[in-house]
């Protein structure tokens, strides 16, 4: 075929997914298909915000391989929140979680500079938080309940973690009653943790999950 037809096509696709195609047929150009999980799919974009969400919160983003099992993992929760109808996080919980990141930066001035670095707009922001308060609320709702902490477990933490990290750092230990509930807390979290990720393990064999992550491109 002439080189003349050839550009004649390409100009066409061109204005025919900028004016005239579907969005769906536009979205197909613009973005890949990672993993099919069940009957739904995991895009190349879903990598994406992740991977720059985790660059603005930790300063360094996970491989495209390891987000992918993460969503995958998100994929499973949301499922099963959805089925238990677990509600959705209200706004006034999600402007709370999204100023408690913004608290982590020296100033707010620095988190958006940050965040424009890593690629990311006010909403993207927003998504990501309101996802997370809704995976934890259900996981929080199914785990806690389950979870027993005993008072010599919180005791073996203040010895053996938390009064060595404070004198590693040079600085003076909260006592132990002052630290009390928020090292239950932490416990019970970690509680919660550890029984999520044995029922994701047996959750993945029983999905029907391809990865075509091979695929894709950043």
């Amino acid at each position: 075929m002439p080189a003349a037809a050839l550009t004649w096509r390409s100009v066409f696709t061109m204005a025919w997914c900028l004016w005239l195609a579907p969005l769906a047929l536009c979205q197909e150009v613009i973005d890949r298909i990672v993993a099919r999980i069940e009957n739904d799919v995991i895009l190349a974009s879903d990598i994406r915000l992740l991977s720059h969400y985790q660059l603005l919160v930790e300063g360094k983003a996970e491989s495209d391989a390891e987000i992918l099992d993460r969503l995958i993992d998100q994929w499973i929760v949301r499922n099963e929140a959805n089925l238990a109808r677990t509600p959705q996080p209200a706004d006034a919980d999600i402007d709370r979680a999204v100023d408690r990141l913004v608290e982590g930066f020296s100033s707010r001035e620095d988190f958006e500079v940050r965040r424009k670095l890593a690629g990311l707009s006010p909403a993207d922001i927003r998504r990501v938080t309101a996802d997370q308060l809704f995976l934890n609320s259900y996981l929080d709702s199914r785990f806690r309940p389950s979870v027993q902490v005993d008072e010599q477990a919180i005791r073996d933490f203040y010895q053996n973690a938390l009064l060595p990290r404070a004198q590693a750092r040079g600085t003076t230990p909260p006592t132990f009653d002052a630290a009390h509930d928020f090292i239950q807390e932490a416990l019970i979290q970690r509680g919660i943790n550890e029984q999520a990720d044995r029922w994701l393990k047996e959750s993945h064999g029983r999905l029907r999950v391809t990865k075509m992550l091979e695929e894709t491109r950043r």
